[in-house]
């Protein structure tokens, strides 16, 4: 388990509020060095507006925060030479090459030229970017865009990482490859700070904080999160998922059941698994749809996220 003796972000109350809109309300966290934190939610959650509180990049309505030590409003400037920063849309330069971007990067680092030459070769090298550094950068795929960006982020040696969905639509071998190359960084003690809406990637991170509509609702490991759950989650398959659920639902709202459906899946939250479990399959034979498979299994953090939300709800939202 990483120490969290030292700390490389720390919020308190942070606010941010736009008119009538508050983005991101009252968040008080922290951040170990040396490790991944992930910000999950899904869209719209008040991820991308927190990373840019933390990177300075704008100020907060109330509330304070400090990254490697400075404060985010006070000492933005000093915050700013700390960190990288890679933000969710590509912001490099289409019609400069590879190289030409990191050099542009490094100047505006003022990264001195002693240094420049062996960390542009290291940071080629462990991006895999070597062989394609005279290609223009609008050129490249999704997923060498992604680990541009990252190389000009790292040119400055930045203590501490802000990466905002960074594989928000890139194919599944270079969200991998990406994943190799942040670990990679963590051997050299860079705090990484990185939000999705991926779940399985948020697996790999340290610590979690889950949050929806501005509000941290859980913050944890991945499996201090998962204990959050109360009850047993059961796993039923059937080829008429959707079907199910629906029917599952009508007579579970008075019971303290939860239905949720994942793809083909059906997960159904209850604290009499086994009393549960004869009555599911009770109901949907005799509704004519067929079960595959009900058993038992082990959270995972999807669960977890529609679990503590729903334990988040005032009385009158339940349904």
């Amino acid at each position: 388990m990483v120490s969290r003796s030292s700390l490389a972000i720390r919020t308190l109350a942070l606010t941010k509020s736009f008119g009538d809109l508050t983005a991101v309300d009252h968040l008080t966290m922290s951040v170990a060095e040396g490790e991944i934190f992930g910000l999950v939610g899904p869209d719209g959650a008040g991820k991308t507006t927190t990373m840019r509180l933390l990177a300075s990049i704008m100020e907060p309505t109330s509330g304070d925060a400090w990254v490697s030590g400075h404060h985010v409003v006070r000492e933005a400037e000093a915050v700013k030479r700390k960190i990288g920063y890679m933000s969710q849309r590509f912001g490099l330069y289409p019609d400069l090459s590879v190289i030409e971007n990191i050099n542009f990067y490094a100047d505006i680092y003022a990264v001195p030229s002693r240094k420049r030459r062996e960390k542009i070769e290291q940071l080629l090298a462990f991006s895999n970017l070597a062989p394609f550094k005279k290609r223009l950068a609008g050129n490249l795929s999704g997923g060498m865009k992604q680990k541009l960006g990252l190389t000009c982020a790292l040119i400055h040696t930045p203590r501490v990482l802000f990466l905002d969905e960074p594989t928000n639509g890139v194919d599944p071998v270079s969200r991998r490859d990406f994943w190799r190359i942040l670990y990679q960084l963590l051997r050299e003690k860079v705090t990484i700070f990185i939000s999705t809406a991926y779940l399985d990637e948020a697996e790999r991170c340290s610590h979690l904080g889950l949050i929806h509509q501005g509000k941290l609702l859980a913050l944890g490991t991945p499996a201090e999160l998962k204990g959050l759950v109360s009850g047993t989650i059961l796993e039923i398959l059937t080829l008429k998922p959707r079907q199910a659920a629906s029917l599952l639902r009508e007579h579970v709202a008075a019971t303290g059941e939860s239905i949720n459906l994942f793809g083909d899946r059906i997960h159904l939250l209850t604290k009499e698994p086994e009393k549960t479990a004869r009555w599911a399959k009770q109901l949907l034979t005799q509704a004519g749809l067929e079960i595959s498979g009900i058993r038992p299994i082990k959270p995972s953090l999807e669960d977890v996220f529609v679990s503590v939300l729903n334990n988040s709800k005032p009385k009158e939202q339940e349904e």
